[in-house]
């Protein structure tokens, strides 16, 4: 093992397990950024509001039946699905990532892991995933391949288009369909705009992220919506926060979850109203903790759909 497999990025976590793993095992864990987990919690977020809104359309309570079980492959499949996207991204963007400070020591441009290796890695990634997804109906396993389209073109809209934000939103949050759809066989209304409203939260919270790489992403050409609004970011990110929200409480009440998911969800407002105060655009530590606090704002959600399911 040379020195260079070492290289811990800029991003990681210090504390978390990987740093103890063997030598061997550590770049692989980064390269499926096993050791920064928000990754996989805002992947599987949006799975489990899909489930509990599709047991609501169905007119039943959450946790009867096969949702424990759904719950753990969803589990499953996040984690290994968000490794395969950051894979899939790192091979693509491993000249831009070696430019730019915060990640230059991840596992490919720091030469820890190969190019090859990391098409194999995917690969395997990949076939856990169709493992995962075998496991439901019909209509979700066709619902899912189709989101492999969007997972691969993800890698280069930010050389296409200001908004490549809200092409993560349309990849990032496809589970909840699919979690739907596991549940019922069918999209309807209720689903369509849980989809589009969680969306917008990730035009927020990718926003924020963005906001770290800012100036080396102006150096080498990367566009995004943090170069984009610039110093309007907060009131875009609040415009963006109070949408999600809106659309959010309307595909709770399409599918009757009634007044009990209001309420509980003014919790997960508060949070993303402390979201925006709290951020600071010009400081790349404060962006990142407060986008990682978006898992807390999916447990609130997902929180607020449970009770309201069993209130119900």
């Amino acid at each position: 093992m040379t020195a260079r497999s070492q290289i811990a990025p800029a991003d990681a976590i210090p504390a978390s397990w990987v740093e103890h793993a063997p030598s061997w095992l550590q770049p692989w864990a980064r390269l499926a950024r096993l050791d920064r987990p928000i990754g996989t919690w805002l992947l599987f977020w949006p799975c489990v509001f899909g489930l509990i809104l599709g047991a609501a359309a169905d007119e039943r309570r959450f946790l009867e039946w096969r949702d424990p079980y759904y719950i753990l492959l969803f589990g499953i499949g996040a984690l290994v699905m968000r490794g395969a996207g950051c894979t899939f991204n790192d091979i693509v963007d491993r000249k831009i990532d070696a430019q730019v400070a915060r990640t230059r020591g991840r596992p490919i441009p720091s030469g820890a892991v190969s190019v090859r290796g990391a098409v194999i890695f995917l690969i395997v990634q990949c076939l856990l995933g169709l493992a995962v997804l075998l496991q439901f109906n019909w209509f979700a396993v066709a619902l899912g391949a189709s989101s492999l389209l969007l997972v691969a073109a993800y890698p280069f809209m930010k050389r296409i288009t200001w908004w490549p934000q809200a092409w993560l939103g349309l990849t990032f949050n496809w589970g909840a369909l699919l979690g739907f759809a596991a549940q019922t066989g069918r999209l309807d209304i209720g689903v369509a705009m849980l989809y589009a409203g969680l969306i917008f939260w990730t035009l927020g919270y990718d926003t924020i992220y963005a906001h770290q790489d800012k100036d080396d992403d102006e150096l080498i050409g990367v566009k995004s919506t943090a170069r984009l609004f610039g110093t309007d970011s907060r009131k875009w990110i609040q415009g963006f926060y109070a949408t999600a929200f809106t659309l959010i409480l309307a595909a709770g009440f399409t599918e009757h979850t009634g007044w009990a998911f209001a309420f509980l969800m003014l919790l997960a407002g508060a949070h993303l109203v402390w979201q925006t105060k709290a951020l600071d655009i010009d400081n790349p530590d404060n962006c990142l903790h407060v986008f990682r606090s978006n898992r807390e704002t999916g447990a609130l959600i997902a929180l607020a759909f449970l009770l309201a399911s069993w209130l119900g």
